[in-house]
């Protein structure tokens, strides 16, 4: 089955190719997608697929069924762009200014649908398979908008799957590792507010700026005195706005930032002795404190026969030596988690090399992820539909 799959979706990679690029030149936002969408949509109608479309606002779901009843899987991909300028001047470099597909959403839209459209000319296999393109997965939560929307009692599955592009993996590798493999996402908003005084005469005043300045390294005390060395966590202040000119101690001083962790556990510790340092360090310095915590993309946690089953299939498919099981978690975020607590999974990496596939006139940043330079390799294609279609082979039948 292996070489007969990869000879058809080889055959097909100019068009898939095609349909990638126009995807990457017209790239939209969370919950924007509607040209993405509708492309989409049609691909999916013309090959025969039970196709709905308007779930999470702009989310398109195709229902291909097979010859015999059986299970039911999910797989899915992601359709959104980042709100980020493209360096990039290639032929299919983004038209839509300010908007680019640098984290690779084209390509795992353009892998799911090589893999629909070779499973709905197939349907030798038992059960269902639901193709899931899901928007707004960089901001705004869209697999949690479709779930709300009722994804999983529409289209009953019994697991479902995801993946993402990775660069740095060589071309033709893949990685995964059974429980977590993605963190949680969060954010903080604090306020220090103080007492403004002439910057010459700070006794008269209460400084915001050196409260910030002191929660900041404060909060680094978390992770070292606080949280077990061998739990993974990161706290990074990314914005600190305060004051207006040289000679005034402002009233007030803003920080924001984001924490991470591979675990709710970890995560209910950091945001509890956040909130206390900020509470009592604030106090001790005469300010007065507002803190806000934001729970964004939980932790992307992989299910332990899932991930068996995927390595067992990717094994098949690329050979041991191109699977890198147990691979390192990435403190990065993904809202595929919201799909892994409500259904068993896998969530893999497929290998996206280091940028030599990149055409002339690419930029000159590196080809990694959120990048203006960045590019999706679209030799993946073929690679991840097959993954795709084997993955949904072994899972109905059992096998």
């Amino acid at each position: 089955m292996k070489q007969a799959l990869l000879d058809t979706l080889n055959h097909w990679l100019p068009d898939m190719t095609d349909i990638r690029r126009s995807i990457h030149a017209w790239p939209e936002l969370a919950f924007q997608e509607t040209r993405t969408a509708g492309t989409v949509a049609r691909l999916l109608e013309s090959w025969g697929i039970d196709t709905h479309t308007g779930l999470g606002d702009t989310g398109v779901v195709g229902r291909i069924t097979g010859d015999a009843p059986g299970p039911s899987i999910g797989l899915r991909a992601d359709l959104d762009a980042l709100p980020m300028p493209e360096s990039n001047t290639f032929a299919h470099a983004s038209q839509n200014p300010g908007v680019m597909h640098a984290c690779g959403h084209d390509g795992h839209t353009a892998m799911l649908l090589a893999a629909a459209r070779y499973l709905a000319e197939n349907r030798h296999f038992p059960g269902s398979v639901h193709v899931i393109f899901q928007p707004a997965e960089e901001a705004g939560g869209g697999a949690q908008r479709m779930i709300q929307d009722g994804l999983f009692e529409q289209f009953p599955m019994d697991a479902v799957f995801g993946m993402h592009n990775w660069p740095g993996i060589p071309v033709g590798s893949f990685g995964l590792t059974e429980g977590p493999i993605m963190a949680s996402s969060n954010r903080f908003d604090i306020t220090l507010q103080g007492k403004g005084a002439h910057g010459a005469m700070p006794h008269l005043g209460i400084d915001p700026v050196v409260a910030a300045a002191q929660l900041t390294l404060a909060f680094q005390t978390i992770l070292t005195r606080n949280q077990d060395p061998l739990d993974a966590g990161v706290i990074s202040v990314t914005q600190i706005h305060t004051g207006s000119a040289d000679n005034v101690i402002p009233d007030e001083a803003v920080l924001r930032g984001t924490v991470r962790t591979l675990s709710t556990p970890v995560l209910d510790l950091i945001e509890s002795r956040m909130r206390d340092i900020t509470q009592h360090l604030a106090q001790a310095m005469g300010c007065t404190a507002q803190f806000h915590f934001s729970r964004e993309y939980p932790p992307t946690i992989n299910h332990p026969a899932e991930t068996a089953l995927s390595t067992r299939v990717l094994t098949e498919l690329v050979g041991a030596e191109c699977v890198l099981a147990d691979v390192r978690p990435s403190m990065g975020a993904e809202d595929f988690a919201f799909m892994l607590l409500e259904k068993p999974g896998c969530y893999i990496w497929i290998g996206n090399g280091d940028g030599d596939h990149r055409s002339a006139g690419h930029g000159l940043g590196p080809c990694t992820l959120h990048n203006g330079s960045y590019d999706f390799n679209d030799s993946l294609i073929p690679l991840g539909a097959a993954y795709w279609v084997m993955l949904t082979h072994r899972y109905l039948t059992g096998s």
